[in-house]
């Protein structure tokens, strides 16, 4: 699949505000997918971080008081942890609102298409940066058969180079998928 068939599928109207019940914390999270063969950004968490330590994730993080939305928040968080500058005309759509199993976020990703990314640089918060080819990645998912992940909804894992990519991130991954399979 190309880009411009993924910006196709993937736009809709962007609304970084949602309705969201108090026992959430808000945040966002920015997919990145560049590249003639779609390659999406994705980063580990370091094992000593507070919450997903050693998860596979997408770039972003919780909305902070001078965040004016979540959009906001996650172009911040984009550029902090991995040194990606996106402008928010080059946000096409989001996706629906995920939340955390253990750590109560609610989070709104945002999706991003761009023809090429420059050389990407990891913060403090971030372990590994991985470019994966989009495809063969969303190939690769399966139900996750944990009875305890899949107690607040259905839950899917997706696999990288012998790494699982669960929780939260697999539904994001998900959605995307589904968003190419209509």
């Amino acid at each position: 699949m190309k880009l411009d068939e993924l910006k196709s599928r993937l736009s809709n109207t962007i609304n970084p505000e949602i309705k969201f019940d108090d026992k959430y914390r808000l945040a966002s999270i920015l997919v990145v997918i560049y590249g003639n063969e779609p390659i999406v950004v994705m980063t580990e968490k370091p094992k000593h971080m507070t919450f997903h330590a050693g998860e596979i994730s997408f770039p972003g993080g919780k909305l902070e008081s001078n965040d004016s939305n979540l959009l906001e928040t996650a172009l911040r968080e984009t550029s902090e942890e991995i040194g990606l500058e996106i402008p928010k005309s080059k946000v096409i759509g989001q996706l629906e609102p995920v939340v955390t199993l253990n750590s109560g976020f609610m989070i709104l990703p945002f999706v991003s298409i761009v023809n090429e990314i420059p050389k990407l640089s990891a913060n403090a918060e971030v372990e590994k940066i991985f470019h994966i080819p989009l495809e063969p990645f969303l190939q690769t998912q399966t139900k996750d058969p944990d009875p305890y992940h899949n107690r607040i909804q259905e839950m899917y894992t997706f696999e990288y180079k012998n790494q699982i990519v669960w929780g939260a991130s697999a539904r994001i991954l998900k959605q995307i998928q589904d968003c190419l399979n209509t």
